[in-house]
């Protein structure tokens, strides 16, 4: 199994300034092709710092992947601590990359200065792979075993994520021409309703017995629930898919429909396609969620072929003139109340003319608890035509409660909504 280590330089990075997305993309792209990441590291703009840190790499791992630090600016330090690094003499010009360099400027309308130039030039131990995206050239750095007492390779991509993963395919390219690589498998499945502590109870028989070559992940998230991941590293490939799917299978009894997909699925994408599959429509509303929900789901491609819209009705007003929540119900027992979330999906479905109707009102803080509806209280319900009764809409509700902070809450509030719906769909759309 090849070993990886991946790498930003920068201190707007140690600072906080920005978020590293590069790293994230980078390890699931070495997953991919059988490499495994064991070390992530962020480093200062610091020369020093930069080659102490990279060396130690080095010595450990077989493949380093390096983000940052090359641009045209004094703080951009990276190429010169590379050069240094890798023995190099000096630096050549890389004609392929100044082309590359004069057509965006022209694009731009600026003129080439020799700070311009110099993002071409590269150290002189170095293969370069073109940049088409932006002026700073990748580096690929070879080390003899003499150096480090195996040979690692080093690859140098600039910073800005859109260029970075760019030169991604390269990488991988040149990554499995140069290495003997072995394969990787990740599945995940996905489950929602059952917290995290809870499921490793009921699951841990089955986890017990698992094959001493697999290990277990569990991956808690607000919107998605809890993912389960399998992965087997080494093997063969096609053994390892049909072992982990067999081990998965036996986690369907004892879950039952916790289990909502694999993969990429989320929540919202598992409804769509129920939704799409047996020609149903749906419409929202939302008062504590502000349109989070509705979000979520026209964030997917085709949603229009099934989503009509939704009412954010934060203020009362609009529970009341928009959705005909009647004034006795929330005088009664409140806007955080089963029979309000009642009235709001009847409200709504009637509204939009649709099938389904979902809806959420709670609070999500910080402020507006009380103690018989503290914070993290939210009420939701599924509207939807009553088969018993044709003509006439049946609805559920569940309350749940949580812990976190407002935007964790709206977004565990958004989530317990869209599982809630699932079910519904389940029950009535297999009936």
């Amino acid at each position: 199994m090849k070993r990886a280590a991946v790498c930003t330089i920068g201190d707007e990075i140690l600072i906080g300034q920005i978020v590293d997305t590069n790293s994230s993309a980078i390890a699931r792209e070495l997953n991919s092709i059988g490499v495994k990441v064991f070390r992530m590291e962020s480093i200062s703009d610091d020369n020093r710092d930069i080659k102490c840190s990279l060396e130690s790499l080095l010595q450990s791992y077989d493949i380093v992947i390096v983000t940052g630090g090359l641009g045209p600016t004094r703080d951009d330090v990276t190429k010169k601590a590379l050069g240094e690094l890798s023995g190099s003499h000096g630096t050549v010009l890389h004609n392929g990359q100044l082309e590359v360099v004069k057509r965006i400027l022209a694009n731009r309308g600026i003129e080439i200065s020799d700070i311009n130039r110099d993002q071409a030039a590269v150290p002189d131990t170095c293969e370069v792979i073109i940049n088409e995206r932006g002026t700073a050239p990748g580096m690929i750095f070879r080390f003899k075993e003499n150096a480090y007492r195996h040979c690692p390779v080093l690859y140098s991509l600039p910073g800005v994520p859109f260029e970075a993963l760019g030169l991604l395919p390269a990488v991988t390219e040149d990554i499995r021409r140069h290495f003997a690589l072995d394969s990787i498998y990740h599945k995940t499945i996905l489950t929602y309703g059952i917290a995290e502590s809870t499921l490793a109870k009921m699951i841990e028989p089955w986890e017990n017995a698992l094959p001493s070559d697999m290990h277990l992940a569990y991956l808690p998230d607000p919107l998605t629930g809890v993912k389960l991941r399998l992965s087997i590293y080494g093997g063969e490939y096609a053994e390892e898919v049909q072992r982990i799917d067999s081990e998965f299978e036996k986690l369907k009894p004892v879950l039952g429909d916790a289990i909502y997909g694999e993969g990429n699925d989320t929540l919202q994408s598992v409804i769509a396609g129920m939704l799409r599959s047996s020609a149903k429509t749906l419409s929202v509303a939302e008062s504590c969620t502000g349109g989070r929900i509705a979000s979520l789901i026209t964030g997917l491609p085709g949603a229009s072929n099934y989503f009509y819209g939704s009412v954010t009705s934060y203020d009362n007003s609009v529970k009341e003139n928009i959705l005909h929540v009647p004034t006795s119900i929330i005088g009664t027992y409140g806007a955080v109340s089963r029979e309000c979330a009642e009235a709001m999906a009847c409200g709504v479905r009637e509204a939009l003319h649709t099938d389904f109707a979902l809806s959420t009102t709670g609070i999500a803080g910080p402020d507006g608890g009380t103690p018989e509806k503290p914070v993290g209280t939210v009420w939701t319900a599924v509207a939807y035509p009553d088969k018993k009764h044709p003509g006439k809409t049946a609805v559920i509700a569940r309350m749940f409660r949580f812990n976190n902070t407002r935007l964790t809450n709206i977004d565990r509030f958004a989530a317990s909504a869209l599982n809630l719906l699932r079910t519904v769909l389940l029950s009535e759309l297999d009936a």
